[in-house]
């Protein structure tokens, strides 16, 4: 989902969350944004995957522990009709800090993942990070589970381009991939090489589509995965 999709309306979103009481606050919290709509809720997995079907929202608020379909598996699903037609962003926002359930998001193509310890704030601005095409970890959790994700040996993320699209990166598109492998923002990119955020976002976007990825999120996995750079570097 990018920022194009959604100018001019509000940013569309699913809450899937087993738990009544859970998705009411969150309701309560988003829809008092002028620039967010909660266009309908699930209560399990199976029922998220028919919901984003019919609703083509622009983020899917998941939860990860529900009943039957559970929420790792609705996103693989979602993800992959979002292969074939374009789809939502899927935001885990789970409770438990289990790096398992991190790494299994990243694989089924979860554009970001928060603690539900946070503040009402970062959901909401989480909620645009992802809405923009952008990818998104809980800042705590993030060079952990970067570090172990790339010494798991898991396949390459799905959507990711062969080793031959590396290639075709330009010298500097390298040196801006290796920054966001390190969880550097827009702005730090800039101040590291010296360049207006203008390009940098410019260039960011160039390696993502030669890479076939989709969100900042798979360009670390990819980075690690194919030794651009390894962790602890």
């Amino acid at each position: 989902m990018s920022a194009e999709a959604t100018a001019g309306r509000p940013i569309r979103v699913l809450l899937a969350d087993d738990q009544h009481l859970v998705r009411t606050g969150f309701r309560v919290i988003l829809e008092v944004e002028d620039d967010i709509e909660v266009v309908g809720e699930a209560a399990y997995g199976e029922r998220a995957v028919s919901m984003t079907r019919a609703l083509r929202p622009d983020v899917v608020l998941m939860d990860v522990e529900m009943p039957g379909v559970d929420g790792l598996e609705a996103t693989r699903r979602i993800t992959a009709d979002a292969d074939q037609s374009g789809g939502p962003a899927v935001l885990i926002l789970t409770t438990f800090d289990r790096d398992d359930y991190l790494f299994t998001a990243l694989r089924a193509g979860a554009s970001g993942f928060l603690l539900k310890n946070g503040t009402p704030e970062a959901l909401v601005e989480a909620i645009r990070v992802v809405a923009r095409g952008e990818g998104l970890i809980a800042p705590e959790l993030t060079r952990r589970v970067i570090a172990t994700f790339a010494r798991s040996g898991a396949s390459a993320t799905a959507g990711t381009a062969p080793e031959a699209a590396l290639r075709d990166l330009t010298p500097r598109e390298r040196e801006v991939l290796v920054l966001v492998a390190g969880g550097a923002s827009n702005a730090e990119i800039a101040a590291a090489l010296h360049l207006g955020e203008a390009t940098v976002k410019t260039h960011v976007s160039r390696v993502l589509t030669k890479l076939g990825l989709r969100d900042r999120v798979q360009a670390v996995v990819f980075a690690y995965e194919h030794g651009v750079v390894r962790p602890g570097g």
